[in-house]
């Protein structure tokens, strides 16, 4: 099949992104050609929605790089964020008792273990530690530096536990056998786990942003790399993997892109008749 032609049985109104690993390339920027890719499908009236584990202040400056005016997702989908107005549109936080309870068995098992808190945009941690951050811990400081104690019985919207990997992969064992029904976990990197409430996926609120703007599932495309990215990528009526992305994505996907670092994102776009 031609470049030029869209392999999509709908036409595509929708395009929902993966950040890290998918639009960004491995230093955290995007190429001037996916940007003026993304500037195209825009004007063509197509939305471009950010799909991301990240907070909305981590991807604020791509946000607005790329002009976008649409709900974004943030957290895997535990925040749906409405950037232009700076407000919530949905937020699904774990209770604060299964935090507490998650956080007490991680620091028994992995004492070492950094235990950072994302609530609503707002980081929470007894301490800092460079050697095992997020991209989001590079960019930004903690906004509270507490004992444990002071905020684990408070809803969160996301858990970060931290280490090295031998100590992540024993938490991650047993944090999955004993609150299996109350959690989401994510694995994407070797040295982080991510942990939301149970109902949270990037596709359930995917379908939330969708239904918004009155886009049917099958006119949505969906790009993404990670684990994470499985559930939107199969909601999605045509779906995209990077050539760097996980085995399981890349099966999962109707199609596979050049790398994160090969402008794939570009290459998905014109694949699908969104950008020349």
């Amino acid at each position: 099949m031609s470049l030029d032609a869209s392999p999509a049985a709908e036409p595509i109104r929708l395009v929902a992104i993966d950040l890290d690993g998918t639009l960004l390339d491995d230093r955290k920027q995007i190429s001037p050609q996916t940007i003026a890719a993304l500037e195209e499908v825009v004007e063509r009236g197509v939305r471009v929605i950010i799909a991301s584990a990240r907070p909305p202040r981590s991807v604020r400056h791509i946000y607005a790089a790329l002009k976008l005016q649409t709900w974004q997702i943030n957290y895997n989908g535990a925040l749906i964020w409405d950037e232009p107005g700076k407000k919530t549109v949905f937020h699904r936080p774990l209770p604060g008792v299964v935090v507490r309870q998650i956080v007490e068995q991680a620091r028994r098992i992995y004492p070492g273990v950094q235990v950072s808190c994302e609530l609503m945009d707002r980081w929470y941690t007894d301490r800092r530690d460079d050697e095992h951050t997020t991209e989001t811990g590079r960019m930004f400081a903690p906004d509270v530096v507490a004992p444990l104690q002071s905020f684990w019985d408070v809803s969160m919207t996301k858990i970060l536990l931290l280490g090295k990997p031998a100590g992540i992969d024993e938490l991650e064992t047993n944090l999955e056998m004993v609150f299996d029904k109350d959690m989401c976990l994510v694995r994407a990197d070797p040295d982080l786990i991510q942990i939301m409430d149970k109902q949270v996926g990037k596709a359930p609120a995917l379908k939330m942003v969708a239904d918004h703007y009155g886009v049917a599932a099958k006119q949505i495309l969906a790009i993404g790399d990670a684990p994470n990215d499985l559930g939107m990528l199969r909601f999605a009526g045509a779906s995209v993997a990077m050539d760097n992305a996980h085995p399981a994505v890349k099966q999962a996907a109707q199609w596979i892109a050049p790398s994160n670092n090969d402008h794939g994102v570009h290459a998905a776009l014109v694949r699908y008749g969104l950008s020349s």
